[in-house]
């Protein structure tokens, strides 16, 4: 019985070895550190929301590059001005922003 005993240790030794290099694991040796899985999953988020930004420029420049030759945000924009709308560009207009005390004020700028 004794040898038996010595046998079976002796297998489960190599079959340990065996898992090791298999690069199987018993779940139940495994550690379970958490400052391991709070790495994890920072970098889990990390990852996620790289993948999203590069995911989102490509979806962007897809969208502005799909038609170079179309126009019409140009004709809608003098669209606008004919019915009315003020160009927030026009000299005139920024000269009267500049020297508006309100807006100043509420920049810090005076006093």
């Amino acid at each position: 019985m004794e040898l038996f005993k010595k046998l079976s240790e002796k297998l489960s030794t190599k079959n340990s070895k065996k898992a090791a290099t298999n690069g199987m694991i018993k779940p139940i040796d495994v550690n379970f550190d958490m400052s391991k899985n709070e790495f994890l999953d920072g970098l889990s988020k990390r990852a996620v929301k790289l993948y999203e930004k590069q995911h989102d420029i490509k979806k962007f420049s897809k969208l502005v590059l799909s038609d170079p030759e179309n126009t019409s945000h140009n004709d809608l924009v003098d669209e606008l001005f004919k019915n009315g709308t003020v160009d927030p560009l026009e000299d005139e207009k920024l000269e009267r922003l500049a020297d508006n005390s309100r807006f100043l004020r509420d920049l810090g700028l005076l006093d």
